[in-house]
């Protein structure tokens, strides 16, 4: 057995390690045992993931000397709200958790969220660690310490700053992911090399079949060479004030488009959609050369994601991006690339750029 690749995450406020390693959920117990001294642990999942994935972790915890309490909630997006902490809330407090017990978010990027935010606030702060079961919250939801739930007006916009002790990656899980999510997990992929790194751009366009075909030695190698590329942003910038604008390539597009849809668009479709937007307000803008543009949506496609044929208004859309949590003075700010592997933050659209980059989503 390869041992696990461990990333690092150094910030100002304390270090932990990314761990990623094949049948990490059997082993979950010793690592978890050392990073805290609490007999007790709570977990929180979903109705979709607890069936395959939770008995794993709790035999190994219990293995390990720890009990567990379960909170398994309803899986969707359109769960993700406070009504849904509420019950997340009353099944940790009713088991008297103290502010060391951990809590392990069990499942994709809603879970992480929500259980991130009650970690957050749940005692003024108790330990969490995420355990992200698909490959959008391996290589973005889980690592950067963002939690929170939506709110009717738009997404995550009831949230805090709270970063695991530790998260532990097992990519054995995605076989058991439907296809439809691990694509929109790529979506993830895809912008972190749009931003960052036009070699691993270059590496994608070759090797993204071996993702789709579920290859799971390569899928842990993407997804610790994903996460170090967030990771690294993470520590430049832990509180979205500068550099880490730039993870939301694609984003204000993609929120509202998410939004409008009432989430029939997954977030990683509406991410997908989002950079083909971007990319081509950019080259509407002189900003990006057609080569650039044209490798970007071929990609985007041959990971089996929307490129176009968008089934909504672009007006409400185009009206919902002014909720976005990255508006500024009134102004709507977007992160474009202006060549592969570097993004830049323009507040300056004008209005007929952006619209008609919504338009030509629809075409």
């Amino acid at each position: 057995m390869k041992p696990p690749l461990k990333v690092p995450v150094n910030l100002s406020s304390g270090h932990y390690d990314i761990w990623i390693q094949p049948g990490l959920r059997e082993r979950a117990g010793a690592v978890v045992s050392g990073l805290t001294h609490s007999k007790k642990l709570g977990i929180v999942t979903d109705d979709q993931v607890a069936p395959r994935h939770l008995e794993p972790v709790r035999k190994s915890l219990a293995a390990a000397g720890i009990e567990t309490v379960v909170a398994i909630v309803p899986a969707g997006e359109q769960h993700k709200n406070i009504e849904t902490l509420g019950q997340i809330y009353d099944a940790l407090l009713g088991a008297k958790i103290e502010r060391s017990t951990p809590v392990i978010a069990l499942g994709g990027g809603v879970i992480g969220d929500m259980t991130g935010f009650v970690a957050a606030t749940l005692l003024r702060g108790v330990p969490f660690i995420q355990m992200p079961t698909t490959l959008l919250a391996m290589v973005d939801a889980s690592v950067g310490g963002k939690t929170g739930v939506n709110h009717p007006t738009g997404k995550n916009l009831i949230g805090a700053f709270h970063q695991p002790i530790a998260v532990l990656i097992d990519p054995e899980v995605l076989r058991t992911l439907p296809e439809r999510e691990l694509r929109g997990g790529l979506a993830e992929c895809i912008k972190h090399e749009i931003i960052r790194d036009a070699e691993g751009f270059d590496r994608l366009e070759k090797e993204i079949g071996k993702a789709l075909a579920l290859d799971v030695d390569y899928l842990a190698d993407l997804v610790a060479h994903n996460v170090a590329i967030k990771a690294r942003v993470v520590e430049a910038d832990p509180f979205e004030e500068g550099e880490r604008a730039h993870l939301n390539f694609g984003h204000t597009f993609g929120h509202a488009i998410e939004s409008v849809s009432r989430y029939e668009y997954s977030h990683g479709e509406s991410v997908a959609l989002g950079m083909i937007a971007a990319t081509r307000a950019a080259n509407d803008l002189k900003m990006l050369d057609n080569s650039s543009r044209d490798r970007i949506e071929k990609l985007i496609g041959q990971a089996g994601l929307p490129i176009g044929g968008m089934k909504l208004d672009p007006q409400p859309v185009f009206s919902a991006m002014y909720f976005d949590k990255k508006v500024k003075a009134g102004k709507l700010r977007f992160v474009l690339p202006d060549r592969i592997g570097h993004v830049v933050i323009r507040d300056d659209l004008p209005e007929r750029t952006i619209f008609e980059a919504l338009r030509s989503l629809v075409a």
